[in-house]
This record gives C-alpha cells, structure tokens and sequence, in this order.
C-alpha cells in the first residue's frame, strides 16, 4: 500500500555515520518529534544528531490524515470522564502550543496549508450523547467550540446526527512539512543519519546509543520512536499500538470541505486536498496491531463506504499508519524511567501527531536545556506530574489481559498445524510449528520464505498481515517484513530466516 503523500519529498541529505562521533543530544527518530526536538535544540546551539533506521518520516509521521486539529473526535470528553478538569485543560493547552509552534513553523518554511472548520459528528443518535459530551468537555477547557448547524454538514451525503464545530483549524501534507523539518535541522547544523538502525543503549558510564554502524555517545538521548525501543520503564507495557487505514479519492463532484471525524462506530474521517484535483481522503477502520483476521478487508470496508455515499469516486491510494494510546489516555513525554534524567522519551499521541509531537518537542527541548520550573508553561508541569487514577489501572489490566489471551492463542493456534503445510499463494502467510517452534511462511512477490514466528521482543507468535503483506506482532505492535527485516514496534532485532524444509518440493514447507 502507497500513501497519497508518497513519494516523500526529497529530505535534506543525509551525513554519513561516523562511529565513536560524540554529540549533545542523540535523538532516534526522524518523525515529527524528533525532528521539531532537534530543530529546536538547533538553533539553540546544541549540537543534535537524528538517527533512523529508514527515512525521515519512513513511519506514522508521513503517513497520517494531515489534519492539524484541537478538536479531536471524542478524545475532550474521554479524557474528562476519568480525570479531572485542570489535566483536560492542560492537553488543550499543550496541543494549543504545538499547533501554534507548527503552523508557524510551517508558514516560516513554505508549507502548503489549508484552513478548515474542524467537526466532530455523531453518525447515528445513539451518537449524540458522546456529541455532547466532547462539546461540555471542549468548553470547560476553553476551546471556542459550538453545536453544529445542520447547513454545516449538508454537504455530507449521509445523515448526521449531531456534530460540535471548531473553527480555524489546519490541514497540510505531512510529508511536506517533515521534509521542511529535516531541511531546517541540517541547515542550523544538525547531523542526520537515515538507514542507522539503533539496537540499543547504556547510561554509564556515559549515554551511549548503540547502532548496528556502531555506537554513539550523548550528553542526552532522546528517543523517538513510537514507542520506546528500549524496555526501561516498561512503556510498552503501558501503551497500545493500534493500525488505521486511509484510502484517497478522486470523486467527480465537490468534496467536504471539512475535517470530519465521527465519534461513533465504524470510525469514519474526512478530509479535503486541493492540489491541482480535488481528492478526498477517508480514514477509519482502526483495531489493534495483529489481532483482527484480515486487515485487507479493513481496507475494502472503507472503499465501499465511500463508493457508496460518493457515487463515482475512484480509489487513488491507500495506506495505514501505527500509532500509540496510553492506558491513561495521556501522552508519556520526559524522563525514561531508570534513565538517570538522561534519556528521554515520548509516546502515546493516540492518532494526534500533528498537534502531540510539537508540544512533546517543546517539553524536551526545555527540559534538555535545564529551564526552571518557574520559567516553563502551566501544561507541562501539569501533564508532568499527573497521578494514575482506578480508570487507568483497569485500562492497563485490561489491556495487558488481552495481551496475554493473544499470547496464548497464538502459540495454541501453531501448534494445531504442524508442517509441511501447502505453499501460501500469493500476499499470503501462514503459521505453522515445525519442531515444536513456531514458523512463518508467505508467498509475496513470487518468493516464499520461511522465518521465526515468534516476536524476539517478548516472544508472541505473528500474525499475517494481509493489506500489507508484514508480520505483525499481536502483543506489543512489533512488525516484520516477509524476510524477517524489523520494521516498527518495541522489538530491535529481525526474525530469524529458516531453511526449507519438504520431502516434496514444490507442494509444501
């Protein structure tokens, strides 16, 4: 599957890795916000090296919707039901600020953007109450929102129940904007390196990161990563990786002008793009990383919807995005736990990059430059200090439940299909056990392969990724190429390849 926004614009060009080299800050991960940290580290004066395994923007950076939003589906109104007034209201003005600091960023280097009433809407009236709801938490923490009018949402070919409106909010091409990014901190003097992929790291008997091109050492190291690729702190255990699709449109009539997001189920996002045609991308479908049977037909649920209520669109481009949720529904941004206040870290924007990562990078930037309590804004000292209340407990224990049932299932499952097993056609896998071990076989491209089915992060057995041809791991959101290379996820090392092994060649592995 290809983005809209692909191919990427070409980013500043890389340096080339120099093991041993010593810098300030080491920062993994060129998204959003390790790039915002390392533009504002920068020109600050510090010296900052950005490390990735791919490209810059390679993950969830260049892959979302766009939509540069404060009002954010029904995530006011969750938050608000399990705690208290003052922490919504500190996420409002920590997206205020990020959103702030972007769109002036992105005016500043030329990017492309879009103004737009942003809506959350409620498909059915089962619906409205939720509608309502974000609208009481949105007021409460000062956004100037309002109960939709039903001419606001009459260009939508499909009834709305309720929705609630903010206006003057953003929409631009993400991949524009971090290529912008990755421009501005090579040009303020920054070290970037792409196709490093960092294997791990120690704090003493100084910060060093280790790279499979070697290691480099830090004053600070910032990690960047989706999720930690380090187990310090137990974040992944905190945190839930969730997939969500994006399919983009040309349509022969007008599109929404809006940026729609419903706040009940199935999820379904809209959005506009204007450049030179009229597109429409439409966004939905989400579950968590390997636990749904086919991923394909997320994809083919979203096409349908919309072929359904635009009569003529043709499907462009289509594509998913891996994203974190903490289990207390508010990002993880500072000090890595075990760390000793020199590695940080940042983590579960729950789909909202856009407006999560800048003010992430804000919080990092002013703690790596040892400013005052008193001189840093209410939100960060208020996000910084937030307690865990019964409600994220049980999220947490939920989650991790589930984490086990999908464990147990999973190696249950290969037991039950020993090999050889038929040759999976093409875009295809299957799990099998062969020795007791479970294995991995699929068919893409014309090559099969065999590797280990088993996560070397904690030890799941994968799944099939049918839309995207990839082993994704049901437990912590680890994902594998055909070969075994490992592409997201807290795991840092790729699976294994196996032999073939048949006594009929041709018919099985």
């Amino acid at each position: 599957m290809t983005s809209l926004w692909m191919p990427h614009p070409r980013p500043a060009a890389a340096t080339p890795f120099t093991p041993g080299a010593h810098h300030d800050v080491v920062i993994v991960g060129a998204g959003l916000t390790g790039l915002s940290t390392a533009v504002l580290l920068a020109v600050d004066g510090f010296d900052v090296c950005v490390v990735d395994a791919g490209d810059v923007a390679s993950g969830a950076s260049g892959s979302n919707t766009g939509k540069v939003s404060l009002l954010q589906g029904s995530v006011l109104s969750t938050l608000r039901a399990h705690h208290p007034a003052a922490l919504v209201g500190a996420y409002v003005e920590a997206n205020r600020d990020g959103q702030d600091w972007l769109l002036a960023f992105a005016d500043a280097a030329g990017v492309p953007r879009t103004t737009h009433t942003a809506l959350s809407y409620a498909q059915t009236v089962d619906g409205v109450g939720a509608v309502d709801d974000e609208h009481a938490a949105a007021r409460e923490a000062g956004l100037p929102v309002r109960i939709a009018t039903a001419a606001e949402t009459a260009d939508l070919p499909f009834p709305v129940a309720r929705a609630v409106a903010l206006d003057d909010q953003s929409a631009l091409d993400p991949a524009v904007l971090t290529a912008a990014l990755a421009a501005a901190f090579v040009a303020a003097g920054g070290t970037l390196h792409t196709g490093v992929r960092a294997t791990g790291l120690s704090v003493l008997p100084r910060p060093t990161l280790r790279t499979r091109e070697g290691a480099l050492t830090a004053e600070q190291i910032v990690l960047a990563t989706g999720t930690p690729i380090v187990d310090r702190g137990l974040t992944f255990a905190k945190v839930s990786g969730n997939r969500s699709y994006c399919v983009s449109f040309q349509t022969p009539g007008a599109v929404p002008e809006g940026l729609y997001l419903s706040v009940d189920g199935p999820t379904r996002s809209l959005r506009p793009v204007h450049a030179g045609d009229s597109r429409l991308i439409v966004g939905g479908n989400g579950h968590p990383v390997g636990r749904i049977a086919s991923e394909r037909h997320q994809v083919d649920d979203l096409i349908a919807w919309t072929t359904r209520h635009f009569p003529g669109a043709q499907p462009t481009h289509r594509w998913s995005a891996q994203d974190y949720t903490s289990h207390n529904l508010v990002p993880f941004v500072g000090a890595l736990p075990r760390g000793l206040g020199r590695v940080r870290f940042a983590t579960g924007y729950a789909k909202w990059g856009l407006t999560n990562a800048p003010w992430a990078a804000l919080r990092l930037a002013a703690e790596i430059r040892g400013q005052a309590r008193e001189e840093l804004p209410r939100w960060m000292t208020m996000i910084g200090t937030r307690l865990t209340v019964p409600g994220d407990l049980a999220r947490g224990a939920m989650e991790n439940a589930r984490v086990a049932g999908a464990a147990a299932r999973g190696w249950l499952a290969a037991e039950r299909h020993p090999v050889p097993v038929p040759q999976p056609g093409e875009g295809q896998g299957v799990v099998a056990q062969r020795g007791g071990a479970p294995v991995a076989i699929s068919t893409v491209d014309g090559q099969t392969r065999a590797v280990s089915a088993v996560c070397p992060h904690l030890g799941g057995v994968l799944s099939w990724n049918d839309a995207e041809c990839t082993w994704d791991c049901p437990l912590h959101a680890s994902r594998f190429a055909p070969d075994g290379t490992r592409l997201e996820g807290p795991a840092v090392r790729d699976l294994p390849a196996l032999p073939r092994r048949t006594e009929a060649p041709g018919r099985g592995y």
